[in-house]
């Protein structure tokens, strides 16, 4: 009976509980923070086309969104009241160039005197200038694009009448090196630090990063949503070809060198652990099994970490992925 009761207990005997696996990562001493802001490309070139002169829109040879060549002939006004002007400019100087010519032949004959020779060219001058001018008058009755681009809108339409300077067209370069984006008060002064380095990744073109490099920024903000900041992109481009053009929707990283100021770390915000009874940990990985550790935490920066300002140290293993559903001294087999 003994030996049977012996056996039952022995087979009674609880299996030890398996390890948890756990992925881990060290931590490191932050030499670099990652910022990141919305931004978007902007024109390199573009301009509101308006006449030099007013007059009735006689004809309109584009539509929006459209790319036409440098030189195209966007609008023209009626030319015929310009016409009649530069007619009547060009019969007044062949006229003064006669009398001008015939009193050069007076002159040499002694036949006028020297100031009425000095009225006669006066005059020829005169209607030489006012017949150039109306021919280039009648030359701006044709509206020519400056640069290749593309209509982004159009302000008037035909047989409508406009006045000098009145816009007619937006034309935008479809190329592009710009881009902008906001900059919030508290990050206004880290734009002075020569050692901040940029990168833009754009929407279309998830993965690739262009280097980027401070053109300019605004210190004042007129509805204090931010400060305006400008970049341009450096050449070359990333291998590939990649069309920039206006409007296109980017994050722009910028990257601040931290080795010299600062002795934090950074985690994953995937480790930290925040339980619901307060205070803020990560789970640390020692001998086998892993252990609360408290820790203080600075700014979020990049997509994914932050800064921890005490508690941990370079060197460190901590969990990034489950850690609330660890427990303290929980023995965990490493991922690798």
């Amino acid at each position: 009976m003994l030996a049977v009761v012996f056996a039952g207990c022995r087979g009674r005997i609880p299996n030890a509980l398996p390890e948890r696996r756990v992925k881990v990562q060290t931590v490191e001493r932050l030499d670099f923070i990652d910022k990141d802001f919305a931004g978007m490309s902007t024109a390199d070139n573009s301009t509101n086309l308006a006449f030099k002169v007013g007059g009735l829109v006689e004809r309109i040879d584009i539509s929006e969104g459209r790319l036409i060549p440098a030189g195209y002939i966007i609008a023209q006004l009626d030319p015929k009241e310009f016409e009649l002007r530069r007619n009547a400019a060009r019969s007044a100087f062949e006229t003064a160039r006669a009398q001008y010519e015939r009193a050069q032949r007076l002159l040499e004959r002694q036949a006028i005197s020297r100031a009425e020779y000095e009225v006669a060219q006066t005059q020829f001058v005169q209607a030489q200038a006012d017949y150039e001018n109306a021919t280039d008058v009648l030359t701006e009755t044709k509206l020519r694009a400056p640069f290749e681009g593309i209509i982004e809108r159009q302000f008037v339409d035909t047989y409508q009448r406009v006045n000098a300077g009145q816009s007619i067209v937006r034309l935008v370069d479809p190329r592009t090196r710009s881009v902008k984006f906001t900059m919030p008060e508290s990050g206004l002064n880290l734009l002075s630090d020569t050692s901040i380095r940029f990168s833009v990744e754009f929407d279309n073109y998830r993965g690739v990063q262009f280097p980027a490099y401070l053109k300019e920024y605004v210190e004042t903000s007129s509805d204090a949503s931010g400060f305006p900041v400008s970049l341009g992109l450096r050449e070359p481009l990333p291998a590939g070809r990649f069309d920039i053009t206006p409007g296109m929707s980017c994050t722009v990283t910028m990257q601040i060198d931290q080795s010299r100021v600062s002795d934090e770390v950074s985690v994953p915000l995937s480790a930290v652990y925040a339980p619901t009874g307060g205070g803020t940990y990560v789970w640390v990985v020692r001998d086998g099994a892993v252990h609360l550790q408290p820790i203080t935490l600075g700014e979020i920066f990049g997509r994914n970490r932050v800064v921890v300002e005490r508690g941990l140290s370079g060197g460190e293993q901590v969990v990034t992925a489950g850690v609330y559903r660890l427990q303290e001294n929980e023995r965990v087999v490493v991922i690798q």
